[in-house]
């Protein structure tokens, strides 16, 4: 059993918790709860390590015997270790250490539903919008530069498991742009960008086609480079506020991305 706070091992986590500098160099990241190492395991997502308590629910256990099967070396901790371990204030009493993908899988072709979250840097709304994306039945998720890492706790916790059921790509602006370069594919995916101040209605848009669907960060919305590339812009209609005369300026990044995309999968099921 660990019970020193100084164990190299529980310094290794909890710098992967607050740093992506080590998560990268260790190739590793860090998710916490039974709920989401039931889902590592279900996926069968490699993982290297995991620390438990002695009072861990038998829940807990099944999934701690499934990640040791999976080659996981296992550690018991004390209550005041999984605590310093732990990015959250009433730890359940399961962690475990994940490998990073070492590459991603080759980038959809054709490509046909893709998100694209720029500059979204608030983890918990990242999170809840990986979270709406595998709901509804995104093909994949590119991040361009200056979106948040979606490795942080936050994100991890908010996302509920997305990550295990939806390709991520962190791509630079050289390889996004390529990517989506209508010379590239036999049918380039149309960029629509969420706008709050004009566009289309999206209701009004054809949704049908294969498309990437930018949704812009919560203060400034889509970066320049981002806003050059897209073809259309979409907004929301938001009509409450008008009799007053104080419209309502925007919607939440991660409230938007689920109209949105919830728009895509109603029109592509009519």
């Amino acid at each position: 059993m660990i019970t020193s706070l100084q164990n190299p091992r529980i310094q290794l986590v909890r710098k992967l918790q607050s740093q992506a500098k080590a998560r990268r160099a260790a190739n590793a990241f860090v998710v916490e709860g039974v709920r989401l190492c039931e889902e590592a395991l279900q996926s069968a997502w490699p993982v290297s390590l995991v620390l438990h308590t002695a009072d861990l629910s038998a829940r807990g256990l099944k999934v701690v015997e499934g990640l040791a099967a999976l080659g996981a070396e296992l550690e018991q901790v004390s209550p005041e270790v999984m605590k310093s371990a732990s990015d959250t204030e009433t730890p359940q009493g399961l962690l475990a250490v994940l490998r990073l993908p070492h590459t991603s899988p080759a980038l959809p072709e054709p490509p046909d539903f893709l998100l694209i979250p720029d500059g979204v840097r608030d983890p918990g709304n990242l999170g809840t919008i990986l979270r709406t994306a595998a709901a509804a039945g995104v093909q994949a998720v590119l991040l361009p530069p200056g979106t948040t890492d979606p490795y942080t706790p936050k994100v991890l916790r908010s996302a509920m498991g997305a990550h295990f059921r939806l390709p991520l790509y962190s791509l630079d602006w050289e390889a996004l742009c390529a990517y989506l370069s209508p010379t590239r594919h036999q049918v380039a995916p149309a960029i629509y960008l969420a706008d709050a101040s004009g566009g289309q209605a999206y209701t009004q848009a054809d949704l049908r086609r294969p498309l990437a669907l930018v949704i812009g960060g919560e203060a400034a919305g889509a970066g320049a480079e981002m806003a050059a590339l897209a073809q259309a812009r979409l907004h929301i209609p938001m009509p409450g506020g008008a009799e007053l005369d104080r419209p309502v300026e925007s919607l939440n990044a991660a409230v938007a991305a689920a109209i949105l995309l919830f728009e895509v999968l109603r029109q592509r099921s009519v």
